[in-house]
């Protein structure tokens, strides 16, 4: 595959979009993903995209959807369960094209926030090469669980939205999830949900949806010292004028804490943000190429 012309892209959108399009609401066949995510990966926008993510017990598939790319070429990020960790190590390693780039770890219901740690370094081991990056229950466990995770090197994973009204944290729960990252030094990715650049509600289900841009904005107010009230406003702002121009202030800390988020479509939000004026519109034309 030739290699066309490199969009510049601004670093605050770098690598943002990983690339989750098998899971709902897309629920694209892997066959059609991993091929759509090879012609992403190799197209002008290539700088927005992330690794390609998929659950545990799918990566054994990769190694014929891949048999034909460079080794070490396809990003992979690995959903699993605790303590299923070392298994799916061994699944990536065994898949040539495959470069595992994270592991999203869930944990389980029974599992104690202080837990998890210990669990994690004993099924690393001495295998620290991909960005760990732990679910944090939406329970009693969370400030607990953010609060062990902050000085180690595993990240904490954000679950804002899903199938379901109730998967989606309301304003106030996710200012309250962000204030405690930025405020224990856990740098997250964030997962399910943020279909659109801007708060909105959807058309068809009526769920109240969360923003990329909104969620990054009140990462960096809470890095500038905000309170609660303040992130509870910038996450429900729809005025997206106004978002875009806090995005472009953005100081670089709030990409280094808030590092991506899975969307089920690379093209989606890459358009809305070429919209919005935060990336050349030149990246349109190379989201058709790539779906042609």
């Amino acid at each position: 595959m030739s290699e066309p012309r490199t969009l510049e892209i601004p670093q605050v959108l770098a690598g943002l979009f990983d690339d989750a399009a098998v899971f709902p609401p897309g629920s694209l066949p892997i066959e059609k993903a991993v091929a759509a995510h090879v012609r992403h990966t190799h197209g002008a926008h290539a700088g927005l995209v992330g690794p390609f993510v998929v659950a545990a017990g799918e990566v054994g598939r990769l190694a014929d959807l891949t048999g034909g790319l460079p080794e070490g070429s396809f990003g992979l990020s690995v959903t699993v369960p605790l303590p299923d960790v070392a298994g799916a190590i061994t699944a990536a390693d065994r898949v040539p094209a495959v470069r595992l780039v994270a592991l999203e770890v869930a944990v389980p219901d029974q599992v104690p926030a202080e837990d998890v740690v210990p669990a994690l370094a004993e099924a690393l081991g001495e295998n620290d090469t991909a960005t760990v990056y732990v679910e944090v229950p939406r329970d009693d466990r969370r400030e607990a669980l953010l609060a062990e995770l902050a000085g180690t090197p595993y990240l904490a994973k954000f679950r804002t939205g899903g199938v379901r009204p109730d998967l989606y944290p309301d304003e106030h729960e996710l200012a309250t999830t962000v204030l405690t990252a930025v405020r224990s030094g856990v740098a997250f990715k964030a997962t399910a949900g943020l279909h659109h650049a801007l708060r909105n509600t959807d058309p068809e289900t009526g769920f109240e949806q969360h923003g990329f841009l909104n969620l990054l904005v009140s990462v960096d107010a809470a890095l500038r010292g905000a309170e609660e009230t303040e992130l509870v406003r910038l996450l429900a702002d729809r005025d997206g004028e106004r978002v875009a121009a806090r995005v472009r202030a953005l100081s670089p800390r709030a990409r280094d804490l808030f590092r991506s988020f899975g969307t089920c479509s690379i093209a989606e939000p890459a358009a809305e943000s070429v919209a919005l004026g935060l990336l050349p519109a030149a990246t349109v034309a190379a989201l058709t190429e790539v779906s042609a």
